[in-house]
């Protein structure tokens, strides 16, 4: 089989992306991250399923932290899935790392592909940051930071990138900072895998969605952290990104979670005193 990318085959592309066969016991996580995000919701009931927008998905979670004498900064969370699956009651745990250092955490649902596309996808993501911006939340809105996992990386990186929050009415800076969580910022190999079956990119919409080929709106700070037990090209995707970011001016904090899959990665976001969660409440000036 011919070179497909980096010298990589078809096949070996298809093993370096299929995360389920990078963590075989999946499962196991995905089920603690669902109980630990019911006990989360039975918690904080009050803000569950607000909307965004009118597609059925375009909905989100808001958790408030207890001490709101002042509007807490608030941090939109964007679930991974490869863009066609998961959702967001899955993370509603996620708010157990963010809630003590005093922020406010929203986790963002949006359609998935093939029911949109990749660029209806990022719209819609970039009308949630719209939507948190100009709705009465009780949270700073000059105060607004994202993060995700996996494809939510790249909404971050999408969401980071330049023109568009002029373009829908919103401050330049709107987005005060960012962390991408084994984050995929190159499209170009993912629509050489077996994943292109259902994204349909062909190579045009695949650079043009692709963060690392894209300039950022500006200097806002980005963390891009990845786990060091993930494969070589989510290491390689977040190595990338760092030097192309970096060389347009955007200070980055790299990270490799020693020891960390793909699914404990994220699942560290959910704990205070984890070194991520630590770097994510410095960059939102908490703590």
């Amino acid at each position: 089989m011919s070179a497909g990318f980096h010298g990589y085959t078809r096949d070996e592309l298809d093993a370096l992306y299929n995360v389920r066969g990078m963590v075989p016991d999946y499962q196991r996580w995905t089920d603690r991250f669902e109980r630990r995000s019911a006990a989360v919701a039975a918690r904080h009931p009050d803000h569950l399923d607000l909307r965004y927008g009118d597609h059925p998905r375009q909905r989100l979670d808001l958790f408030l932290p207890h001490d709101l004498s002042e509007p807490p900064p608030v941090n939109l969370f964007f679930h991974g899935g490869y863009w066609r699956s998961t959702e967001k009651e899955r993370y509603r745990y996620l708010a157990d790392g963010f809630l003590p250092g005093g922020a406010a955490l929203a986790v963002v649902d949006y359609a998935l592909v093939p029911d949109v596309d990749m660029d209806e996808l990022i719209r819609q993501c970039r009308a949630a940051v719209e939507w948190v911006h100009t709705a009465d939340l009780g949270v700073d809105r000059d105060r607004m930071f994202v993060s995700g996992h996996s494809a939510g990386g790249h909404i971050v990186g999408m969401l980071m990138a330049e023109g568009w929050a002029e373009a829908m009415g919103l401050p330049r800076d709107v987005v005060k900072g960012g962390c991408g969580i084994s984050g995929l910022y190159e499209l170009e190999p993912i629509r050489l895998t077996y994943l292109n079956e259902t994204l349909g990119l062909d190579a045009d919409t695949a650079a043009r969605n692709s963060p690392m080929l894209l300039r950022p709106a500006g200097a806002a700070p980005v963390i891009l952290a990845v786990g060091g037990e993930e494969r070589a090209e989510f290491l390689r995707q977040n190595a990338a990104m760092e030097a192309a970011w970096r060389e347009r001016g955007v200070p980055v904090e790299a990270m490799v979670l020693d020891g960390l899959n793909h699914y404990a990665a994220v699942e560290s976001l959910g704990d205070p005193d984890t070194a991520l969660t630590q770097a994510v409440w410095r960059q939102m000036g908490l703590g």
